[in-house]
């Protein structure tokens, strides 16, 4: 049995699902999450929690309370010495055997200090291990809100980003993109397209929706995230918390309108529910959430300002449009990883070892033949691996396999998709606890 030390960052409610969700896939093993805020009520009915100052987000009026955010960073991060002293008195008594994070500040320089091995598992990252085609409205956030998971938050090496898109890697990132990782009863959920609406505000509200629903549909509109009782106004039914209330109405609603929360737009596409997004303007994530959905036919996006009944009828109209894209999406299997991702993970604890993640493995006879032709200083003596990773070639992203062996070598070769490559790494791995 393992013991693992997992950082979840505390805002909202995704990170937490998301780190739950992967404790319940190894129930064997035992589990010690570090975190805060929002975070111990999703984590605490099942897991122990160890609470520590959360580097968090403040929310006003539907936006990113910058103010408020940075004078309640600024106490933790001058007493970030102390924090981790503490924390450091947690791993000797817990003694764990790998680490993981969600975007959480503290374990990975604990894990760094006591030499563990440490593996990120999130999806904020995308922001900074991709390379985006993005509007020109959106650079100088991108650049500026960047700063923080690419420095602040920085993400071991390699990493796992959990992700419905996957634009480019940078030619030096070492991440791994994989479909959605999602709940367990969201998978068991049969969906059925009913006629309502199905509204969430997560980390603000809005004060301009609820009538702007009123005005512009006669479905009946189920919003949950308002802090209000179980009541009903007109064609509006405001709902409590209840996750069993909530996926009930996932699935059978009609299409979903949300922020741009990365969590349940992955739940509703799988379920086949278009979106109409809404993101926070200052969270660069939920805006690429939003410009991904909308390039990839799964929905719209739209800020709160841009609300309108055109615009209304127009997502209204395309909603066969969004369905098909949505069907071909899961055809390709691309809106669920759970059984990836905890084959990755598995690995990761098992070998402890972060390279696992890039799953060692044959693919076939064909192409190992293919590869060892390319490379010449591989004898057949030598115990070799191949890994699949992303081939950059000619400003493309293609599939294909490398060797990984002991000493690191560039080669200028090419694929068997007829494109030359920029570079090849090649190394001789000798440990035998990559193989499964």
């Amino acid at each position: 049995m393992a013991r693992i030390l997992y950082g979840i960052h505390g805002t909202g409610h995704g990170h937490a699902m998301r780190g739950l969700t992967i404790a319940r896939m190894f129930r064997e093993h035992e589990f010690l999450f570090v975190t805060n805020d929002d975070a111990p009520a999703v984590l605490e009915p099942e897991f122990p929690v160890y609470r520590i100052p959360n580097l968090g987000t403040v929310f006003s009026n539907y936006a990113v309370d910058m103010r408020r955010t940075i004078l309640r960073a600024l106490p933790t991060l001058w007493n970030r010495k102390r924090i981790l002293k503490n924390l450091a008195e947690c791993v000797r008594d817990f003694m764990p055997t790998v680490c993981m994070t969600d975007l959480e500040y503290f374990v990975p320089q604990a894990a760094r200090f006591f030499d563990l091995p440490c593996l990120t598992l999130d999806h904020q990252h995308i922001i900074t291990v991709c390379r985006h085609d993005l509007p020109p409205r959106l650079w100088w956030d991108a650049f500026l809100q960047g700063l923080t998971p690419k420095y602040l938050f920085r993400p071991t090496d390699p990493a796992l980003i959990v992700s419905f898109y996957a634009p480019p890697l940078l030619p030096k990132s070492r991440a791994r993109i994989v479909p959605p990782l999602l709940r367990k009863r969201v998978l068991a959920a049969k969906p059925e397209e009913g006629e309502h609406i199905l509204v969430y505000q997560s980390n603000s509200t809005h004060a301009a929706l609820i009538p702007f629903l009123k005005q512009v549909t006669q479905r009946t509109c189920y919003v949950y995230g308002y802090p209000k009782r179980q009541e009903k106004s007109g064609n509006i039914v405001f709902m409590e918390k209840s996750e069993d209330g909530f996926l009930d109405h996932l699935r059978t609603a009609a299409y979903v309108i949300q922020g741009g929360s990365h969590t349940l737009m992955s739940e509703a596409f799988f379920l086949g529910k278009p979106v109409l997004s809404l993101p926070v303007s200052a969270m660069v994530e939920q805006r690429f959430n939003a410009l991904y959905l909308e390039r990839l036919g799964f929905g719209m996006q739209a800020s709160m300002a841009e609300l309108s009944p055109s615009l209304f009828a127009r997502f209204e109209e395309r909603l066969p449009e969004f369905r098909r894209a949505l069907l071909l999406a899961a055809h390709e299997e691309r809106l669920c990883g759970n059984a990836l991702i905890g084959r990755l993970v598995g690995s990761f604890i098992e070998t402890q070892n972060p390279l696992s993640v890039y799953e060692w493995a044959w693919d076939s006879p064909q192409e190992s033949a293919y590869w060892l032709r390319q490379v010449p200083c591989i004898q057949s003596s030598d115990r070799t691996l191949i890994f699949r990773r992303t081939l950059r070639a000619r400003g493309k992203s293609l599939w294909g396999w490398v060797y990984v062996v002991q000493q690191s070598s560039a080669y200028k070769k090419h694929t068997n998709f007829g494109e030359p490559v920029r570079e090849v790494f090649v190394c001789i791995v000798r440990e035998q606890r990559f193989f499964t």
